[in-house]
């Protein structure tokens, strides 16, 4: 069914209302401005809608010529997981450089930053930040996008954190409720569980959750996980348990509760995209995210569609609908109240993302070292599959900032088995930087920075994931993150500057 009206029925517009869309291009395509007229309340901005700040400032008041209070949303965390600097790499260290320096006033002072250059952009709503707390160390998803293993530093920073972003105007989101730490598996691509029981729960995976509702945060976002102590049919993303009785009613959250992206293959190879939309309102979600992977008109169509037949049937309460455009509704006038569209209030500090990038290393030094680089090196990336939520078109590592301060620097990107023996091949009599990435979750690359400390006992090390493994090389340097500043602050370190 196409909707065609010129004035959509109230169910209608309450079904488009709860739709947090994502759509292709740097412009806003004409379906998009449609739907926005005909009751859509926000959509989601992604790399792909992403050129320069400008761009962006020009797409959200093109979108906001169709509805001024529309919620303009990103999941711009920073750090590995940016949007705004997707094609550049961040300006921002992210969560776990954070929680390395465990300054909660640096922490405040980052994401007001970021809310004032994501409010000068027209943007309103950020999917952040991660309240998770990494207690798995193997985790393949979360990682350096936590502030780190520790409950309480993560709940103080998460606290900060919001605090920060609102100050700027622009609406917070703690994710992924009710914690996507401890799990060993991807939620873009199967469902992960958690296996603990309700009190562990309780005190380290909820806690996060406790301090962003008591600082204030405007919105959660639901964690396609399976946590059998609070639900053990449903994921949280459908489950009412979790999301009505446990975040409404014993955590007292009043927001805005929306879902983790639901064409992820948690929800969408178990459930399909239909019928998880219905669950996820049904359960208490308030707005369903869609289209870092589909976002074309049709998925919109197909999810709004599916609302509508399914209050009709029976099968939704009306009213709990309702009650979740509304909520849409007023997050969009808190925004738009807030005046963060366009806003150009606060004194910019352009370099806070490098300084605290700067203050994140750890340095180790062994007894091989022989002081700063002088001269150009041959720095081995050994380079991981990124994951989704990452992606692979950031840039990451030390090589163009070492290239800028040591001309002739040449660099190369191994993986697998024989990436050490490739690596030591390739840089000839070159000094080496080895860049890894999460070295401890990946045997090659442990075995691959053996080879080359075998071999060249001078070898530079630089961890650019969760610092696990023992420190290893002449010289050791864990920046606790792949952003652009971490790079920089390595390659710093690196040449002595």
């Amino acid at each position: 069914m196409s909707s065609t009206a010129s004035t959509p029925d109230t169910l209608t517009r309450d079904a488009l209302t709860v739709l947090q869309p994502g759509f292709g291009g740097t412009t806003a395509p004409d379906w998009l401005l449609r739907h926005i007229g005909e009751g859509l309340a926000a959509v989601g901005l992604f790399g792909r809608n992403v050129q320069t700040p400008e761009q962006v400032a020009a797409l959200t008041a093109q979108l906001r010529a169709e509805r001024e209070d529309l919620l303009v949303a990103i999941d711009e965390e920073s750090g590995d997981v940016t949007r705004l600097e997707v094609r550049t790499g961040s300006s921002f260290p992210g969560n776990h450089a954070l929680g390395a320096v465990d300054d909660t006033a640096l922490t405040r002072g980052v994401a007001a930053e970021l809310g004032r250059r994501l409010a000068e952009c027209g943007v309103t709503f950020n999917w952040a930040p991660s309240a998770d707390v990494n207690s798995d160390p193997d985790n393949p998803v979360i990682g350096v996008r936590s502030f780190g293993a520790d409950t309480d530093l993560v709940a103080r920073h998460t606290a900060a954190y919001i605090e920060g972003l609102q100050s700027s105007g622009v609406a917070a989101c703690a994710k992924h409720f009710p914690g996507h730490g401890d799990t060993a598996v991807d939620s873009h691509h199967a469902v992960p569980h958690i296996g603990v029981d309700a009190d562990v729960l309780s005190a380290r995976e909820l806690a996060p959750f406790r301090a962003a509702i008591a600082a204030g945060t405007r919105a959660v976002m639901s964690a396609h996980i399976s946590v059998p102590a609070l639900d053990p049919e449903y994921p949280a993303t459908l489950s009412r348990r979790i999301l009505t009785d446990v975040l409404r009613g014993e955590l007292g959250f009043d927001g805005l509760i929306v879902t983790d992206g639901i064409e992820m293959q948690a929800i969408s190879s178990t459930y399909g995209i239909e019928r998880g939309t219905v669950l996820a309102i049904a359960a208490g979600c308030d707005a369903i995210c869609v289209g870092g992977g589909l976002h074309d008109e049709l998925t919109v169509r197909r999810l709004r569609d599916a609302l509508v037949s399914a209050v009709r049937a029976g099968e939704l309460p009306e009213e709990r609908l309702a009650d979740a455009a509304a909520r849409v509704r007023a997050l969009a006038h808190w925004t738009s109240v807030s005046g963060a569209a366009g806003r150009s209030g606060g004194v910019p500090d352009t370099e806070i993302g490098l300084r605290a990038a700067r203050r994140a290393l750890t340095v180790t030094h062994s007894e091989t070292y022989a002081g700063p680089l002088t001269s150009a090196p041959y720095v081995a990336a050994l380079t991981p599959v990124a994951n989704i939520a990452v992606g692979d078109e950031t840039p990451w590592g030390v090589a163009a900032e070492l290239g800028r301060r040591l001309p002739g620097t040449e660099t190369g990107s191994f993986t697998g088995a024989d990436a050490g023996r490739e690596a030591l091949a390739a840089a000839g009599d070159r000094r080496i930087v080895a860049v890894v990435r999460d070295a401890h979750r990946h045997p090659w690359m442990t075995a691959a920075v053996d080879h080359l400390l075998a071999a060249r006992p001078d070898t530079i090390v630089v961890e650019m994931g969760v610092p696990q493994a023992k420190p290893t090389g002449a010289l050791h340097i864990a920046t606790h993150g792949a952003a652009r500043v971490c790079g920089i602050a390595a390659a710093e370190a690196i040449t002595g500057a």
